[in-house]
């Protein structure tokens, strides 16, 4: 009869677990934002695709000067990216840590070049744009954690 202990704990046990953040609620709600954007975008261009006059404002033409398809698949491609990217963030993933922070700062950059239209609205989109940059990139690893 042999006298070696066999442990049931799994290797490293004895290491203190790594402590989370209250960050985590702000990478989770970064996750979420990007989810909403997801949808939002979705349906934009569902409608610019299949009910294109939805987007026709004035009764000489329309709002912009391009093609309702092509703006349609973008905003699709878009919108099925951030899904993507925002579900990635709540399940801890590295890559959607990544896109997430690409879409943050193209929006904090489009709101940027919009800050004299809207400058009170654009001012709070961009701040929040940097604060879901900051979860996202000093505190993602605390969503796979918690």
């Amino acid at each position: 009869m042999s006298n070696s202990y066999v442990s049931e704990r799994p290797a490293g046990a004895d290491a203190p677990a790594p402590s989370v953040t209250g960050w985590s609620g702000v990478v989770i709600f970064a996750g979420i934002m990007m989810l909403c954007l997801g949808v939002f975008q979705v349906t934009e261009g569902g409608v610019a695709l299949y009910h294109e006059e939805y987007y026709l404002v004035t009764s000489s033409g329309s709002l912009l000067q391009m093609d309702y398809a092509a703006w349609g698949w973008t905003h699709l491609l878009f919108g099925l990216v951030s899904l993507a990217a925002g579900a990635g963030v709540l399940l801890g993933k590295l890559w959607a840590r990544i896109i997430g922070v690409l879409i943050a700062f193209l929006g904090a950059l489009l709101h940027f070049l919009f800050l004299a239209a809207a400058p009170v609205w654009c001012t709070i989109l961009i701040g929040m744009d940097v604060l879901i940059i900051t979860a996202l990139c000093t505190h993602g690893r605390d969503v796979r954690r918690s």
